[in-house]
């Protein structure tokens, strides 16, 4: 169904801000709210005598500040797992999520903290294993550098829909709002109407 699937929402700078559902969009679409920038292929959503096409990356007329972003336990639990591509990061078994846990690194009673560049996937064993010690002093090194761990979670998760969605990898790599071109561009645009107000979507 047209209405199945994530559309991914952009700051009127360009930045990602995440997902929102087709429906959410569409009704974004028709308040005048977002720019389409990109379409869904040749998806449409059909009324009884239209048809509208439906967006798969759309971008926010208005800027909003996001530099308070929210990384709540329960969402960032599944985020450092697609992070770590649900594979223990000591012996690499990948796992489905029943099969996996968090460990931290610095374990926290050794004054270790709940931050992302400290937690990895591991496996039930592996985390049993290392107990209450660190990776050099269990012998058990990670696969991960923690170097590499430093990365936002949101943006883990829209790299992750975008393996499927090739229209959407341009613009998940893309720091652009320091840019004073594109502020000056972004500022200056004209509104223009991309759909017509629906007469009922079936």
């Amino acid at each position: 169904m047209a209405l199945n699937g994530r559309v991914l929402l952009l700051n009127q700078t360009y930045e990602p801000l995440g997902t929102v559902s087709v429906a959410r969009a569409i009704v974004m679409t028709f308040k005048d709210s977002v720019f389409v920038e990109e379409y869904d292929g040749d998806r449409v959503l059909r009324s009884a005598h239209d048809e509208f096409p439906v967006p798969s990356v759309i971008r926010r007329r208005s800027y909003i500040n996001i530099r308070r972003r929210r990384e709540q336990s329960g969402s960032k639990r599944l985020r450092i797992y697609m992070r770590d591509k649900f594979r223990c990061q000591y012996c690499g078994e990948k796992k489905n999520v029943d099969g996996l846990t968090l460990d931290h690194i610095l374990p926290r009673s050794r004054g270790g903290d709940n931050s992302p560049v400290n937690v990895v996937t591991a496996c039930v064993a592996c985390n049993k294993r290392k107990g209450n010690r660190t990776p050099d002093e269990a012998r058990m090194p990670l696969l991960t550098s923690q170097t590499a761990l430093r990365v936002k979670l949101e943006r883990v998760v829209l790299c992750h829909y975008a393996e499927a969605r090739a229209e959407w990898r341009k613009y998940l790599f893309m720091d652009m709002h320091d840019d004073r071109d594109t502020r000056y561009q972004v500022r200056n645009e004209q509104p223009r109407r991309l759909f017509k107000k629906p007469t009922g979507i079936v």
